[in-house]
């Protein structure tokens, strides 16, 4: 019987993650599509697999932290003849960010060949992934999600179950939708008060001392201030959240016009090359428009 948890995907959320976890203590084997991301688990007590397939053949229960439906597909091979071979009882753990329809069909499809599916996004950006401060929110079989959450302490101080999938992802996408106008907003007081003069660590004090201080104005903030673009969470990742929620939105025929707006400043700050630093950096596309204005 496979005791061994499955880890694949080593991003910048990923590698963190898994990491808390095999210092849990949690006998894990993990993959990579980039080879060197998984030193790190190695010197952790992680065992490093040559290929996905391997995970699948040690691990009854399988985390996937990737990028998109189709980094999903190509892992599970789904599709082909191997696919019933990786998923047949096993969990499978999507801890990602997709549409929910996507992963509505690949949850049937788990399910048709035997395999059990959770889904698992998270809230949070780098820094609470490494010191494991994400918040779960969970769907599936309950007598899946009853195996899972215990793995989860190590990587989220907070799990929360939404019911059936998909409405995981559609909680993550309504809070990624808060999470997105709230720091556009942001910035864009940092902005203004730069332009009319106003001394920035001021500005930090008052949001700091009033009642819309959080953990994100502080940390945006301060990044803002110091034009530190050291990415937490990518322009290009946000961008990609971004039309998830509108597409959700578009589908649903619900209004979001503050969503829109950022789609807009976020396209254009990917497309002023600044993609794959943190998301601050939408600063860059608010700047260009005010020298368009002057």
């Amino acid at each position: 019987m496979q005791t061994d948890i499955g880890f694949i995907g080593l991003g910048v959320m990923g590698q963190p993650m898994a990491l808390n976890l095999a210092r849990s203590g949690v006998p894990l084997v993990v993959w990579n599509r980039t080879a060197e991301r998984s030193e790190a688990l190695r010197a952790a007590g992680a065992r490093v697999v040559e290929d996905a397939a391997a995970v699948f053949r040690q691990a009854s229960i399988v985390f996937l932290m990737l990028a998109d439906g189709a980094s999903i597909d190509a892992v599970l091979a789904r599709g082909t003849p191997e696919f019933e071979a990786r998923v047949a009882r096993h969990i499978i753990v999507h801890m990602g960010t997709t549409s929910p329809e996507y992963s509505r069909g690949l949850h049937a499809d788990i399910q048709a060949a035997g395999g059990s599916y959770v889904e698992a996004p998270v809230s949070g950006s780098r820094k609470p992934a490494e010191s494991g401060q994400l918040v779960a929110m969970l769907a599936g079989a309950p007598e899946a999600l009853a195996q899972v959450r215990p793995l989860l302490r190590p990587m989220c101080h907070e799990t929360v179950v939404c019911g059936p999938v998909p409405r995981a992802l559609l909680m993550k996408l309504s809070v990624n939708l808060f999470l997105i106008t709230m720091v556009t907003g942001l910035t864009e007081a940092v902005h203004f008060a730069e332009c009319h003069g106003l001394d920035l660590q001021t500005l930090l004090h008052v949001l700091d001392a009033g009642p819309m201080a959080s953990t994100v104005s502080r940390g945006k903030a301060s990044k803002l201030a110091a034009r530190d673009f050291a990415v937490q969470a990518a322009i290009t990742d946000v961008l990609k959240n971004n039309r998830l929620i509108a597409q959700a939105a578009r589908d649903a025929r619900v209004a979001s016009p503050l969503l829109d707006v950022c789609l807009g400043l976020f396209g254009e700050t990917e497309d002023l090359g600044h993609g794959q630093e943190d998301m601050v950096s939408v600063v860059h596309a608010l700047e260009a428009r005010t020298r368009r204005e002057a």
